[in-house]
C-alpha cells in the first residue's frame, strides 16, 4: 500500500514527518525548543480536542495518583498571634493590640494553585466539544474531583500561569500545563509557516529517534491504560543464566526493550521495538531485505524471557515498528511459537490516521 505523503510534507533524513508536534506531545517532551519561528496551527476540531482530553485527563490521573501539587498564596488575617509580617498601619488603626490581637500577613498553603485552575477550567471546556460522552463523562468526574479538593473552575490569567515556576518534584506539571493551554485553543502547531510565534522543535535526529519510541509508548499509554493494558517503556530483561562465573554478571550486556505491553485479563503480552531507519536495508543478493540485526535483537527478546511459570512468556508475539517511506509494510512470521510483525506507521498523515495505524498494528478492539 503506497503511502499518502504530500509533497510539501517536511522530511527528517528520507522520513517524512507531518508534524513532529504530535509526536511531542505524546512524548511529553513539548518544551523541548530550539528559538522561536513563526507557524501555522492545525485546526481540527474533530480530533483536536478528543486528542487532548485523552492526554490531559490520563496526564492529571496519574498526577492525583501522587496527589496534586501545592502553592503559596498571599492570605491576611488578625490573630492573636504574630504570623508571617504584621502590618502595623492596621494594627494600630483599629488598636488590636489592646485587644491582644495582631494584624498578620503571610503566605498559606493551597492547591488552589494557578496551574490546577487552569487544568480544572479547561476540563471544563473540553468536556462541552469532545465527541465520545464517555470521554465527556471522564472530564466531568475528574473537574468534580478537583473542586472536592479545594480547586475552583476560574481560569488563571496568562501573567498568572507565566509566573508559574516549575521544580524538580513537580516538573511532571509541565506536560499537564502544556496540554491544557492547548485546550484553550484546541489546535495544534503544524510544520508550515504561518502567522503566529511559537517555539521551534529541535529537528536533531538522536533525539527524534527517542522521540519516536517515548511518543509510541506515550500513546499506547494514554490510549490503552483504561483498558486493562499495562505499559512498560524502557523496561530491562534478565538473561536467564545459570553456572555463572564469578564477574560474569559484570561484564554481561544487559536487554533494554523499548516498549512492552500488558494485557493480564487476555494474557497477551506485545514487545515493540521501534526504530527511526527505513524498514529495508540492501544486500549483496536482494534488492530489499529485512534487516538481520533487528531480527535477531528481536529473537533474544523473545526466547530468553520464556518461562513456563509465565504463560505469556510463551507466545509473545514482537513488533519491530518503523516510520513509512514511501510504503506502508505489514508483514509477519511465526519463528518457534512467537509472531513476529514488520510493520511501518505513515508520519506524513493526520494525528487521526496515525492512531488508526497505531492501534491496528496490535490488534486491539479500542473504540476510536
Amino acid at each position: 500500500m503506497v503511502a499518502t505523503a504530500e509533497s510539501h510534507v517536511p522530511f527528517i533524513g528520507r522520513i517524512p514527518v507531518r508534524n513532529l508536534w504530535l509526536l511531542m506531545l505524546y512524548a511529553s517532551d513539548f518544551y523541548r525548543q530550539l528559538g522561536y519561528d513563526r507557524k501555522s496551527y492545525e485546526d481540527n476540531p474533530d480530533d483536536i480536542p478528543d486528542l487532548l482530553a485523552e492526554i490531559l485527563t490520563h496526564a492529571l490521573e496519574k498526577r492525583l495518583r501522587r496527589n496534586l501539587s501545592f502553592g503559596y498564596k498571599p492570605h491576611k488575617a488578625t490573630l492573636n498571634r504574630v504570623r508571617g509580617r504584621i502590618n502595623l498601619l492596621q494594627t494600630e488603626q483599629h488598636q488590636l493590640l489592646e485587644r491582644g490581637l495582631v494584624a498578620c500577613e503571610f503566605d498559606k498553603l493551597t492547591v488552589n494553585t494557578p496551574r490546577n485552575r487552569l487544568v480544572c477550567a479547561a476540563l471544563e471546556k473540553l468536556r462541552k466539544c469532545v465527541s465520545r460522552s464517555a470521554l465527556s463523562q471522564r472530564c466531568r468526574t475528574l473537574a468534580e474531583s478537583l473542586k472536592r479538593l479545594g480547586v475552583d473552575s476560574i481560569r488563571p490569567t496568562r501573567a498568572e500561569i507565566s509566573a508559574e515556576q516549575f521544580g524538580r518534584n513537580d516538573n511532571s506539571d509541565k506536560f499537564m500545563v502544556a496540554a491544557a493551554l492547548l485546550s484553550f485553543d484546541l489546535a495544534l502547531p503544524t510544520e508550515s509557516d504561518g502567522t503566529k510565534t511559537t517555539p521551534v522543535p529541535d529537528r536533531d535526529v538522536f533525539w527524534i529517534r527517542k522521540i519516536f519510541e517515548k511518543a509510541v509508548a506515550g500513546f499506547y499509554d494514554v490510549v490503552l491504560s483504561s483498558q486493562g493494558w499495562k505499559i512498560d517503556a524502557g523496561k530491562y530483561i534478565n538473561w536467564q543464566m545459570s553456572d555463572k562465573t564469578s564477574r560474569i554478571d559484570e561484564i554481561f550486556p544487559k536487554m533494554q526493550t523499548d516498549i512492552i505491553l500488558n494485557h493480564l485479563e487476555s494474557g497477551r503480552r506485545i514487545v515493540i521495538d521501534t526504530k527511526f531507519t527505513s524498514i529495508f536495508t540492501q544486500s549483496q543478493y536482494r534488492e530489499i531485505s529485512l534487516k538481520s540485526g533487528y531480527i535477531y535483537q528481536m529473537y533474544a527478546y523473545l526466547r530468553s524471557q520464556e518461562n513456563t511459570a509465565d504463560i505469556p512468556s510463551i507466545s509473545t508475539t514482537g513488533i519491530l515498528l518503523h516510520p513509512a517511506i514511501d510504503e506502508l509494510v505489514n508483514e509477519s512470521a511465526t519463528i518457534q511459537g512467537h509472531e513476529i510483525r514488520f510493520v511501518t506507521v505513515d508520519l506524513a498523515l493526520s494525528g487521526s490516521s496515525i492512531r488508526q495505524q497505531l492501534l491496528s498494528i496490535i490488534r486491539c478492539d479500542y473504540v476510536v
